[in-house]
């Protein structure tokens, strides 16, 4: 049993914002593998399936995003699951520019309220990650109007092409290959200009 989640707002407003990175990826995981995510537990919307064999739970926590820990800590408890092994959490960096994705097996909250809630909640920070790049806020704007906010047209297109390698990273995760998906996929995207 693995729990996949994905970190964002509930609500329309929230849709497809740069903080609701995490929901995206795990909406393109369940459509690939025909998970239907509808099912609200765990204090999340819930669908579980199988990925390569693999049984899984993908899950988006409706506590909003700084308090998603009630909601990991809850799956984790249900299934029996352990972080270290048994969890991936996905979910939105700024530190990252769009098309970006970084995978790490732990680390700190690096500023994320978040993960900083889910590592109080868990008492770890051994768990597999995966990050969103969304770009710097620029000079000038607040944070959370910054990661509430939309991506313009060419920087959606790079996020959705790195929702695909994120669903690729997932997957080769699951199959205990996070090494050969860290090599593969923690690479700097340059922007059109640069290329």
């Amino acid at each position: 049993m693995f729990i996949i989640a994905g970190l964002g707002n509930p609500g329309h407003q929230y849709e497809h914002t740069r903080h609701n990175a995490g929901f995206d990826v795990i909406d393109a995981i369940a459509e690939k593998y025909h998970i239907r995510i509808g099912e609200k537990k765990h204090k999340a919307l819930c669908g579980s399936g199988f990925i390569g064999g693999e049984k899984v739970v993908l899950a988006k926590p409706q506590t909003y995003m700084n308090v998603s820990g009630e909601s990991i800590a809850e799956l984790i408890s249900y299934y029996k699951a352990d972080p270290e092994e048994e969890l991936l959490v996905i979910y939105d960096d700024i530190s990252l520019a769009p098309g970006s994705l970084r995978i790490r097996k732990k680390g700190s909250a690096g500023g994320h309220n978040g993960i900083k809630s889910i590592i109080a909640s868990i008492q770890t920070q051994v768990f597999q990650r995966i990050k969103m790049g969304v770009g710097e806020k620029p000079a000038g704007w607040d944070l959370a109007d910054y990661v509430l906010g939309r991506f313009d047209a060419a920087d959606r297109s790079l996020f959705e092409q790195a929702s695909l390698d994120a669903v690729c990273a997932a997957e080769m995760i699951l199959r205990g290959e996070t090494d050969h998906a860290m090599n593969e996929f923690n690479r700097k995207v340059q922007p059109p200009s640069e290329k």
